[in-house]
């Protein structure tokens, strides 16, 4: 490949440390570039654990810098304060607030890394001719079309998470771990001498985890706890504090184990019951990114992944009038959750993704 000027989105974790360094590596002009988002404009707890966003920011961006500096390569701090404030934490609270669980990684990758992290690199003079990251996902060009394709090490996959590129996007991004194992990673940044090599993942979206501060007093107010049926059986302490399938927490007892089957904003009510409930035959998604294919005209069948962790399942897929689709699994599935991301693939290739707005039961 002839050496290219490449942007390396830089966080100061071993992945986009291992991935500018192999870049370097292979003789081409790389470039550090990272995001200045926390804003301080809450208050989290004491000696918490690093998140995304977080008071531990300038601690990364310092390792980030001197992993640039051993690298030999220039180093540049994008502020993104308010731009992580308005398309990422307000769009979460927003969510939340209506009773809906959003992904904010699915957001922040397309909004921001890919997105005005590269528009304002630009706009301070900055030149490059691609951006790669510490992804592990693939990008393939197959019969003229650029492709999203999974990891080749699928227990670190993380093309759930890009769901949302263009096939612009797509075009000018490199993925340099996407053949690489974690294991195989981390030996790399020891043979590189970089500090950041047994480094611990960090995967909260807020530091500490709580999203509680995230909320005013009032915003989420305490309401009941019902069942199927709208008995009430207890108090929730703020919609925003539960999501669905969850059952820790609950301070219920239906003299078996409940679960949250659904969240109720307008009535302000947490509905529970048993595991059995909790299955669904399908989902209705909207905002949807068709990246792998043309949107179709009629039905076809998929694998569907409903959140990260989740195991795809077979489904049916059926475009509708207004933009969104119909999914129907073979088989009922677990927690399908309003807010969350569902993508859809072939194989290892993403087909498109969407937000899921409705489940079916």
């Amino acid at each position: 490949m002839e050496a290219l000027t490449i942007a390396v989105g830089m966080s100061g974790g071993v992945d986009s440390s291992v991935a500018a360094a192999q870049l370097v590596q292979a003789g081409h002009r790389v470039i550090g570039i990272t995001m200045a988002i926390w804003d301080g404009s809450v208050i989290l707890a004491e000696g918490v654990k690093h998140a995304c966003w977080g008071p531990g920011e300038d601690e990364e961006i310092e390792t980030a810098a001197r992993i640039a500096e051993k690298l030999g390569i220039p180093f540049h701090v994008i502020d993104l304060k308010k731009e992580y404030r308005a398309e990422v934490v307000e769009y979460f609270r927003r969510e939340y607030l209506a009773g809906r669980t959003p992904n904010p990684c699915v957001r922040c990758n397309h909004r921001m890394k890919f997105g005005f992290l590269l528009d304002r690199a630009r706009e301070q003079g900055l030149k490059f001719d691609h951006f790669a990251t510490g992804h592990y996902a693939r990008v393939v060009t197959e019969n003229g079309r650029v492709l999203l394709k999974k990891a080749l090490d699928t227990a670190k996959d993380q093309s759930y998470f890009l769901q949302f590129l263009t096939r612009e996007q797509l075009s000018t991004v490199l993925f340099p771990l996407g053949d690489k194992t974690k294991q195989e990673v981390r030996a790399a940044a020891r043979e590189l001498g970089l500090t950041v090599a047994d480094r611990p993942e960090s995967q909260d979206f807020i530091a500490g985890g709580d999203y509680g501060p995230l909320f005013k007093p009032g915003e989420s107010r305490e309401g009941d706890i019902v069942d199927q049926r709208g008995k009430v059986i207890g108090r929730h302490r703020g919609i925003v504090h539960y999501t669905i399938g969850q059952r820790r927490g609950l301070g219920v007892d239906g003299g078996k184990p409940l679960y949250v089957t659904a969240i109720d904003a307008k009535q302000n009510r947490i509905v529970v019951t048993d595991k059995g409930h909790l299955f669904g035959r399908g989902l209705i998604a909207g905002q949807v990114n068709w990246l792998g294919i043309d949107r179709p005209a009629k039905e076809f069948k998929a694998l569907a992944r409903i959140r990260q962790k989740h195991a795809e399942a077979p489904a049916t897929v059926t475009p509708l009038d207004n933009g969104t689709v119909r999914i129907e699994f073979d088989e009922p599935q677990l927690s399908i959750t309003p807010g969350q991301a569902v993508v859809l693939y072939d194989g290892d290739t993403v087909l498109a993704g969407g937000i899921i707005e409705e489940r079916l039961s």
